[in-house]
């Protein structure tokens, strides 16, 4: 019995992302033509290979043995494939808006200069991560683990927290002790206090109970305002080091383990056969490690 490549690149999408509509989304195939195409294949082996569930679909032990049979050698078909045929989409790539301006631009400059297209998604790391699973983004920089079905995360950098404020806030408040940070305006990137929450759970044991003062979605703008002595933050190091290295801003407490929060570097089971996708995420997983 022969079964076409496409049937089978077929297959291994749906069973990777667990579902027909991620599959279609990422080979560019309409949904019914994915679900032709799997029809087709139990068809061919006699078997079922996927379960319908309320939403995407379980695969069967027999796709799981035909998952593993097949991924290696389509995989390094289509790694082959890459390295022959020019360059002609770009790789998208998906984070922190911080993050990545502040610390992954800089490092795929060599990248770039050799020829490599690049475009850059901002947002939460969950709808990131589900649009990596559904074939619209390639690599993502994750801060949570990711737990989709059909996508690999490795640990990739740990950035440090520091409650921060400039010293001017502090000369023009003389009243306030550092320790006294109940008094102090807080300045945050959201409503719920994310960052500062997670920070005074670890260094004082409790959320905070003080509300935000001024509320700016970008971390490079809570930076800024902490800097114009609007009131005190929580910061992760990679934003703010250059600024308390130069006095500009003081860290108004140093724990001896200062609380951290883990990034991962997520991509889709498989997508590592496109030689760009595969150089991109060797390069970050380099470089970002270093």
């Amino acid at each position: 019995m022969s079964l076409s490549l496409d049937l089978l690149r077929t297959f291994l999408s749906v069973h990777r992302t667990g579902s027909i509509t991620a599959a279609a989304q990422t080979l560019g195939l309409s949904q019914p033509a994915v679900t032709a195409q799997v029809k087709s294949l139990e068809a061919a082996l006699g078997r079922p290979l996927f379960d319908r569930l309320p939403r995407g679909v379980a695969p069967t032990p027999a796709a799981d043995e035909l998952a593993r049979r097949v991924a290696p050698a389509l995989d390094a078909l289509g790694a082959v494939v890459g390295e022959e045929l020019p360059a002609e989409r770009a790789v998208h790539l998906g984070g922190p808006a911080e993050y990545i301006c502040e610390r992954v631009v800089p490092l795929l400059t060599p990248l770039v200069r050799d020829g490599v297209r690049l475009r850059f998604r901002f947002g939460l790391s969950d709808d990131l991560l589900a649009d990596l699973a559904a074939g619209r983004l390639d690599l993502v920089i994750s801060t949570i683990r990711p737990r989709l079905r059909g996508v690999r995360a490795e640990p990739l950098y740990d950035e440090e927290f520091v409650l921060v404020a400039a010293p001017d806030l502090l000369v023009r408040l003389p009243h306030v002790e550092r320790a006294d940070l109940a008094h102090l305006p807080l300045i945050a990137y959201a409503e719920d206090l994310p960052i500062i929450r997670r920070y005074w759970r670890t260094m004082f044991g409790r959320r905070p109970t003080a509300t935000a003062q001024v509320v700016i979605p970008d971390l490079r703008g809570v930076l800024n305002a902490v800097l114009a002595g609007l009131g005190v933050s929580v910061l992760p190091s990679y934003l703010c080091d250059r600024d308390l290295a130069a006095g500009r801003l003081v860290a108004l407490a140093e724990p001896e383990v200062p609380p951290i929060n883990t990034g991962y570097l997520a991509i889709r089971s498989g997508a590592q056969a496109d030689a760009t996708v595969a150089r991109v995420h060797a390069h970050l997983s380099e470089g970002l490690r270093g």
